[in-house]
């Protein structure tokens, strides 16, 4: 999209304000999702609305699905909501643009600013976790943005998901601002806002209904497809040999089953595990996936109608108990980073017992299988 050049909206700060050099370290005003300019004391900073555009919301639903996802950032530093003045509030978020989209979006018609930091593109949760959504970026965009010379308060908002991050002391000492934990809902701000900086305790549980788990399906249903195909194929081609028929028609008999079979492990491992996740048995998500992959592997050779009393049979019936839950039970790790349900470390301890035994159980399988395909 071609930039235009926006006009300036000045403000009641001062009419006769600096204008900042190409040089500078603040955002920029030629940023598609930018409405104007906002002239300051301080200088110009960009101006945005909390109403998105068919633009924004496209490339949301982009994100969701995993196109441009790792690019989907935003140039960090100050930005003015509306029509901010020096008493106006500062909110802080990450430069992952859905993260600020919804915060704007849930602040219509209010005037504030919002502070962004450099987290490279990736959201405030995981961020915090990172070490980006940290106190040396809050407190070196402080400095640079002027936020000191901009409001005439000291107090500024963060969201309580970036609170693993930042040390609240730290900040004081060094900038002299206040930091406040805001709800972790963008949509609980307004009414955290009007009741002076105070949460209840439903703004700050955590959860993770299956709305929010179900938003998370298509990404990791994208980032399959390439695997997917590959090994389909593999296994496809490969179908054809051994067996009672000639080449094209075991590819017909088996090929298509295996297809059929790994398009279950996926489907169990990136659809069903987060759709049942709270009635799933244990807490470790990879016991989750390689519990529901197990029933949908038992269910699938059930429909086939398996003949147990032929050993190639018995083979690959056993090969498919085993690739099946493997592949469902990797796949469900993949939404361990977007739940309460585990911690960082929780996370590094399972991945070193789950990755070990998925890989071992899933090569195990695809030799049981090249076996059965080999006697038959």
């Amino acid at each position: 999209m071609k930039n235009l050049t926006l006009p300036v909206i000045q403000n009641n700060f001062d009419c006769c304000a600096p204008v900042q050099s190409s040089g500078s370290a603040y955002p920029s005003i030629h940023q598609p999702f930018v409405a104007g300019s906002f002239q300051t004391t301080a200088g110009i900073f960009p101006q945005v609305l909390s109403n998105l555009t068919w633009v924004d919301r496209w490339e949301n639903i982009k994100a969701r699905w995993g196109a441009g996802r790792m690019n989907y950032s935003i140039e960090p530093g100050l930005y003015a909501l509306n029509n901010p003045d020096a008493a106006s509030p500062v909110l802080v978020t990450a430069n992952y643009k859905m993260s600020f989209d919804k915060l704007r979006q849930a602040l219509a018609g209010r005037n504030l600013w919002i502070l962004v930091l450099d987290t490279k593109g990736i959201n405030v949760w995981c961020a915090a976790g990172k070490g980006t959504f940290g106190t040396e970026e809050l407190i070196s965009k402080i400095e640079t943005g002027r936020i000191k010379e901009i409001v005439s308060h000291r107090k500024i908002i963060l969201p309580q998901l970036g609170a693993p991050g930042v040390a609240a002391h730290e900040v004081k000492k060094r900038t002299g601002f206040k930091v406040f934990y805001g709800p972790i809902r963008a949509r609980d701000l307004a009414v955290y806002l009007d009741g002076g900086y105070k949460a209840d305790t439903e703004m700050r549980t955590m959860t993770f209904p299956l709305k929010d788990r179900a938003l998370l399906i298509p990404i990791e249903l994208v980032a399959t497809i390439k695997p997917f195909l590959i090994l389909s194929l593999c296994f496809f081609l490969l179908a054809g040999i051994g067996g009672p028929g000639n080449y094209w028609g075991n590819l017909f008999h088996y090929g298509i089953f295996s297809v059929a079979a790994l398009s279950a492990a996926v489907f169990a491992g990136a659809v069903l595990s987060p759709v049942l996740l709270p009635y799933l048995p244990g807490r470790a998500f990879s016991i989750k996936g390689f519990s529901i992959g197990m029933i949908v592997a038992i269910v699938l050779l059930y429909v086939r109608g398996v003949n147990f009393s032929a050993w190639p049979d018995k083979i690959e019936a056993l090969s498919w108990l085993l690739i099946i839950p493997a592949i469902a039970s990797y796949l469900a790790m993949n939404f361990t980073g977007a739940t309460t349900y585990t911690s960082p470390s929780g996370v590094k301890k399972e991945m070193r017992f789950a990755l070990p035994i998925q890989i071992c159980a899933a090569i195990c399988g695809i030799l049981l299988w090249l076996t059965s395909r080999v006697i038959s």
